[in-house]
Formats: C-alpha cells, structure tokens, sequence
C-alpha cells in the first residue's frame, strides 16, 4: 500500500538534521579516540548507550542499520521502494544458507540482515529443499533456489557459477518491481551496465565472462567483448558514447597498475547517490526518500571506513581517498 509521500517527506526533513554530513571529514583528520567521542556526540547508532569504547564502533553502525531499516519499512512510499532495498538480501541469505547446507558450513555470519522475507522462512525452505513458501513472496526467487538445488547436486559447480544464478534473478525480480519507478527503472540497467563492465575486467577471459555477464543491461555483448582486445583503445572510443566513458577510465587505470578496481567499484556502490544528488534540487514523488536513505546507507560505509582505517593506522588522506558518497 502506498504510504502519503508529502507526510514521508515532512518526516525525512526532521531526520536529516541527524545526518553526519561534514562531519565525516572531520573523524578523519582526529585520532580514532577523539572521533569515537564525537561520534558518540551526534547520537550516531544510539551513542554511548550501544558502544563504550572505539573498539565497539561496529555495534553503533549495526545500531544505526537497523534504525534505518526500521524506517524503510514503515516509510516506503510503495512496493518499488522497498523492494529496490530490502529484496536483494533475500537472493544474498538464499544464496548463503544453501552455500552453507551443502558445503556443511555455518551460515550466520555470511547472512545479510533480513530483507523482505523472514530469515525463518528462509532456512526452512532450504532445510525442506521446499521453496514454494519462498515463491508466495518473491516468485524468482524460488526458480533461483530450485536451479541452485540442481546445480549443487552436480560434481564441480563452482562458487561464481551459484553466484551468478542469483544475481541475474534478483536483477529480473527488481526489473517486475520497479518497472512502474522512473528513477529505479533508469539505474537498474546502468548498475547493471556497471557490473558487467567489472565482470569482464576480472574475468580475464571473453569465453568466463560471457557465462556471468546480467541480461538487465544496456550494453552490447559486442560492446563488453571489446574489454578483451589488446588494443585496449578500441574499447575507449566505443565507450565515449555510452555513460560508462569514467567509470571504464578507472578500471583501465586499475589494469594498468595490476591494482583492485577500488575506485570502480567505489563508484558502483555510490551510484544511486550520485544520480540522485546530481538531481537534489529537483527531486518529486519519492525520490526525497530514496535521496534520505542512500545518504544515510553512505554515511553508515563511511563510519566503518573512517574507524577500520583509524584502527589500522592509516593516516587522514589515505582514510579520505577511501570514503564512499556523502
């Protein structure tokens, strides 16, 4: 059911006081102590009634996650919001539980919080092999955990191969919800776009990546085979037309160098932010609300990079280079 957008944005105007905003930038320049106080000051995570100590930090950001799911469920102006949110954890938990029942693992601490569906249900299912309580909330789902179930009973599936299994159905879950949000319905693809970009990069070879690559894209197949030719270059003119000319720039650059491809997948996590805060002036509808909780998402990444980087002993400029957006 659709809640009043006017009232949930009257809500988030009275929240976004509490947003950490500069001060971020400020945690990186003290000492782990001082910026533990100060976070503690702004009522970050419930502030000293959840942690008492810098080393505590991650009971505060899992405090301050859990309030912000609190609010996504009661706030969520319809079923796109919520599911765009919440639902991938479902496919990431489905994903870890059977992982776990095969290979005889414990899955707790490879579990997500909970999405849409009840962790319960969830576990059941995949104790059962039976995933038609799964289906009655989220029917790709279901074909996912049965083609899994399938996979797994066969010698060699390996890790990447279950991997993709779910992340193309969740990507086909999200396209039936959000099809009916202007704004969903836009970053989809391009996150999608984004990934398969990444995938080629550490596929390494055209005929891995062509078995990974997510069908909710825009890109070409032709476009992605490009990533394997020598001559790079080639790659950089046809990508100069796409959106996608930056992002490439960075994996590139990354290659180059035999480095991760941080500052790209930087990117990919900030994504919906930067769409949305490129646009703050001119957000309508529910857009207010998907602005206030990739903000606050943000800011939650931002806090567990300030205090893991202060507690390893990086100094201000490398912790600051490492923040995701703000």
């Amino acid at each position: 059911m659709a809640l009043d957008v006017t009232f949930t944005n009257g809500v988030i105007a009275a929240r976004e006081k509490y947003l950490l905003k500069e001060k971020i930038l400020r945690f990186c320049e003290m000492t782990a102590e001082e910026a533990f106080r100060a976070l503690l000051e702004s009522g970050f995570g419930g502030g000293g009634e959840t942690a008492a100590t810098v080393y505590e930090y991650e009971k505060l950001v899992a405090a301050e996650e859990d309030a912000l799911d609190k609010f996504i469920r009661e706030y969520a102006p319809s079923e796109a919001e919520r599911a765009y949110l919440l639902s991938p954890r479902d496919f990431h938990n489905a994903k870890a539980l059977l992982k776990a029942a095969y290979l005889k693992t414990d899955a707790e601490k490879m579990l997500a919080p909970e999405g849409e569906i009840p962790l319960e249900t969830l576990k059941a299912a995949v104790e059962s092999k039976d995933f038609s309580k799964v289906g009655e909330y989220n029917a790709e789902l279901k074909i996912a955990c049965e083609e899994a179930v399938t996979l797994f009973e066969k010698e060699n599936v390996s890790g990447a191969e279950i991997g993709w299994v779910f992340e193309k159905a969740n990507f086909e879950h999200l396209q039936k919800s959000c099809k009916k949000n202007s704004v969903l319905k836009k970053l989809l693809p391009r996150k999608a776009d984004m990934q398969n970009i990444l995938t080629a990069f550490r596929a390494g070879e055209k005929e891995i990546a062509l078995n990974k690559y997510l069908p909710a894209g825009k890109l070409k197949i032709e476009q992605l085979n490009l990533l394997f030719d020598e001559n790079l270059e080639k790659a950089e003119e046809a990508f100069k037309s796409t959106p996608y000319a930056a992002f490439l720039k960075k994996c590139l650059e990354a290659k180059k160098r035999g480095a991760p491809m941080t500052d790209a997948e930087r990117e990919l996590f900030s994504l919906e932010f930067d769409f949305l805060d490129e646009r703050k002036y001119e957000l309508k509808n529910s857009q207010p609300f998907l602005y206030y909780v990739f903000r606050r998402r943000g800011e939650n990444a931002n806090v567990r990079i300030v205090f893991v980087c202060k507690l390893a002993g990086l100094n201000e400029q490398d912790i600051k280079r490492r923040l995701r957006a703000r």
